[in-house]
């Protein structure tokens, strides 16, 4: 017994040395490069990189090569931007643990920014689905720059005719999470009583109309400053959080999506239909454990309850964009925009996205 004990002992000691170790590791930021980055040399273009972690201050407009496009690849001249929570995110190296996949003490990608919208410029030998001079928007790593190189099949589609460059910058990644959330997480149909939790938000003001047009009934979880914005955007009914509860209501949903998660899991639960889901979208902010809060418990609590529970992360996908697309050209959706910055405020365009106070989405120009 004394023997086993001593094995647990420094198996205890042993693992709580390696998850030290490990901490340590993922934690280390190495210090910002003094020297500046080679310009290019043949064609250069300008793009916001980053070569540290940190504040929106490590945030650089530096010139890069143009890149050409290969046989399967599509070259878009960016037109407009828009910023994202996983911007700050990958920035910041934040949480840690996401540094496993974006570098340990310094980013391996140095550009930034996904969501963009602009004209296609030049075209592989092999693409046939795109041709220059169309107007297109999607997802691409780098969209904080004047070009992006995208293939073909993946996350880019066209523009419809009524929606300008801004709003469709403002779609791929929010949009694709609310239509994920909604159709393929929440099932959502005709009469389905639908609750948004940060309805005013980029992902919300997407979620409220999709739903309307899936058939649903809508409530909007908002500030007191975007009641009317919510209500406007197609909510049949209205909660302001700072003055109202509604994991205390005694009203029942069939869907929730939470992309706030300010209330415990378990609260939502109990404003769910027997038969309801509970989809998580965002989380609590933090470097460590607080951003796992919510899917932990989400996963944990999942077998012991009635209610479907999922946390949900999008995958951008060019059906799901050409979808939205559809929506756009019906008016079904309309993308709701707060503030317009230039590539050259990239910084003012993050600090004013880490606030969490952006009504609909955030537009970084490039025109």
């Amino acid at each position: 017994m004394n023997r086993l004990r001593r094995i647990l002992r420094i198996a205890l000691v042993i693992s709580i040395l390696a998850v030290s170790g490990l901490a340590i590791v993922l934690s280390y930021t190495s210090p910002c490069p003094s020297t500046p980055l080679e310009p290019g040399t043949k064609d250069p273009f300008n793009a916001a990189v980053y070569r540290c972690y940190g504040s929106a201050d490590v945030l650089e407009i530096t010139e890069l090569e143009k890149p050409v496009p290969q046989a399967d690849e599509v070259l878009v001249r960016i037109k407009a931007a828009s910023v994202n929570p996983l911007d700050y995110h990958y920035m910041r190296g934040s949480p840690y643990i996401m540094r496993l996949g974006s570098g340990i003490g310094s980013p391996k990608e140095q550009r930034l920014g996904v969501d963009f919208a602009g004209v296609v410029e030049a075209v592989g030998s092999a693409v046939s689905k795109f041709d220059v001079g169309d107007e297109v928007f999607g997802g691409r790593t780098g969209a904080f720059g004047e070009y992006v190189v995208v293939r073909e099949s993946r996350a880019i589609a066209h523009i419809p005719a009524n929606i300008s460059f801004a709003e469709a910058a403002a779609v791929p990644i929010a949009g694709v999470t609310a239509l994920q959330a909604l159709r393929d997480y929440g099932e959502v149909g005709e009469g389905s009583k639908v609750l948004i939790n940060g309805a005013s938000g980029g992902v919300g003001t997407f979620a409220v109309q999709i739903a309307k047009s899936l058939g649903a009934e809508v409530t909007g979880i908002c500030s007191s400053r975007n009641v009317e914005l919510v209500r406007s955007i197609g909510a049949d009914h209205v909660i302001d959080y700072t003055r109202d509860n509604y994991t205390e209501r005694d009203e029942r949903y069939d869907l929730i999506v939470d992309n706030v998660g300010n209330h415990a899991v378990r609260a939502n639960t109990a404003v769910l239909e027997d038969d309801g889901i509970f989809v998580l979208v965002g989380g609590e902010k933090g470097n460590w454990i607080a951003p796992l809060k919510g899917p932990v418990t989400t996963m944990i609590l999942a077998p012991f309850v009635e209610q479907q529970m999922v946390s949900m992360l999008a995958q951008l996908r060019q059906e799901d964009l050409a979808y939205l697309a559809e929506l756009m050209a019906a008016g079904s959706v309309k993308p709701v925009i707060d503030r317009e910055f230039r590539l050259a405020d990239i910084a003012e365009a993050m600090r004013y996205s880490e606030t969490g106070r952006a009504r609909g989405k955030i537009i970084v120009t490039l025109d």
